[in-house]
């Protein structure tokens, strides 16, 4: 079992920036790859970006391609999502996710979910 929590979302302007981390409970975290996610009422739950696991490679939806970057840190037990140039449109909850599949995350099924974390973007 893999417990996951967000943290940094907040309150932004457009064009500003923040950083989302995500904290695993699980001490071989090194063993999934981690994806970000986000959602808005009434829509599906969107993918944004994933890491492998030794985070050699990475894969971003076009949405955010440029603009975010997804990392880890696995002797911490830690994912993040930075997120530049932020923009109206990317107001959200944002959950990160793990999988022992990359294949998983990238059609939106993982196995293990974050509770979610909201960032609002101000014009």
């Amino acid at each position: 079992q893999v417990q996951l929590v967000e943290s940094g979302g907040g309150l932004v302007q457009a064009g500003g920036s923040l950083r989302l981390s995500c904290a695993a409970s699980e001490r071989t975290f090194s063993n999934y790859a981690m994806g970000w996610f986000r959602q808005t009422p009434g829509k599906e739950r969107e993918f944004l970006a994933a890491i492998i696991r030794g985070g050699g490679s990475t894969r971003y939806a076009d949405s955010v391609k440029g603009r975010f970057t997804i990392s880890r840190d696995n002797a911490r037990n830690m994912g993040y999502l930075q997120m530049n140039s932020l923009k109206p449109e990317d107001t959200a909850t944002y959950y990160c996710a793990a999988d022992q599949s990359l294949h998983n995350l990238l059609i939106r099924t993982p196995g293990y979910w974050g509770q979610g974390t909201q960032v609002t973007v101000t014009s």
